[in-house]
């Protein structure tokens, strides 16, 4: 992969940081402002219901920011770009669509199909 290239991902993985680190930010200050007490208990379930899902949305994406750091340190040790398995390089279609990938597609499919008969078990 060339330095443009390497470039490109690392702009996209830093944007995608800021986006999510933001609606972080606007999620942490809508929880804050929505401390209301409903009367009614069906509305209050219905709040409840939503902060839940909120909350493992954003746990999600805390673990998604980590996944992002791991492949902005690869970019800068210059593994960026190359399956974790096989150490062939991952298709550039597949970083664009994906940019933390770490398995090629091939191994990503094998993994799954791996994935898929242990779980059957």
């Amino acid at each position: 992969m060339n330095e443009r290239q390497l470039e490109y991902f690392k702009q996209k993985l830093l944007m995608w940081k800021e986006d999510i680190l933001r609606e972080s930010r606007e999620t942490l200050s809508h929880l804050q402002k929505e401390t209301e007490n409903h009367p009614d208990l069906a509305d209050r379930a219905s709040s409840e219901t939503d902060r839940a899902l909120e909350l493992r949305t954003r746990d999600r994406q805390r673990k998604l920011i980590s996944k992002i750091d791991e492949a902005l340190r690869r970019i800068e040790d210059n593994s960026y770009g190359y399956c974790e398995e096989t150490g062939e390089p991952i298709g550039l279609a597949r970083l664009d669509a994906r940019p933390i990938a770490t398995l090629s597609l091939e191994a990503q499919e094998r993994h799954e199909r791996r994935e898929r008969v242990h779980r059957d078990d």
